[in-house]
Parts: structure tokens; sequence; C-alpha cells
């Protein structure tokens, strides 16, 4: 039986130049790789996916949230704080309610895949 690092491993020595120049040339900057990797780790939480998942249906405020994802108002604040900072959920105020939603369309898309591909 052939362990995972064996797996891992070509059975011959060869070498492809023009895969591996095509998969080079097609690697984005380090910055963007950062930025990538930065924003799947915020992502790649069991309650603030739930947070995301709620707020791709629509945006809700903090004690709204609360009682779709079943915890704390102040634990959902804190996660909402991390969303933020990482740049997937943006907020308008009205009065002193704060009303969240995903940023883009683009975390809306990466929410779904995630849970689409999930379900598969």
């Amino acid at each position: 039986m052939r362990t995972a690092s064996q797996e891992d491993v070509c059975d011959a020595s060869c070498l492809h130049p023009a895969a591996v120049g095509q998969a080079k040339a097609a690697l984005p900057d380090e910055r963007c790789v950062e930025q990538a990797s930065a924003f799947l780790k915020v992502m790649a939480d069991p309650t603030r996916l739930k947070i995301l998942s709620a707020l791709s249906t629509t945006e809700l405020c903090v004690c709204d949230l609360a009682a779709v994802v079943n915890i704390s108002e102040s634990a959902v604040s804190h996660q909402l704080r991390l969303l933020r900072t990482g740049r997937i959920v943006t907020y308008r105020k009205e009065g002193r309610v704060a009303y969240y939603r995903l940023l883009d369309q683009h975390v809306t898309t990466m929410i779904r895949n995630a849970l689409d591909h999930a379900q598969e």
C-alpha cells in the first residue's frame, strides 16, 4: 500500500517545461496570494460561515443575527468585527441600529459556492 507521501511524488522523473511555464505565468503575485489566503482564513470558521450564509440572503442587525445563529449578541459583534476587518462584510447605520450585509458580489458568490460544494 502506498503512503500519502508516495502518492504525491511522480513515479517517473520528467519535466514538462511548457506546462511548468504556463502554471508559473498564471500564479498571482505574492501580495494577492497573501490577501486571498487571509480572506479564506477569516471565512473558515463555522460561526462566521453561518453568519455569512445568513447575510447572503438579506441584511441583518446584530440582534437578528444572534437569533439566526443562536449565539449571544456579544459573540456576533466579535465575529462581525473580524469580518469587517477582513473586508467581507459592511454595514449601514439607521438610527442606533447597524444593518450588516456582505461586502460585494464576490463574497456572496464565494459563500454560495462553498456551501453548494459542501452539499454535493
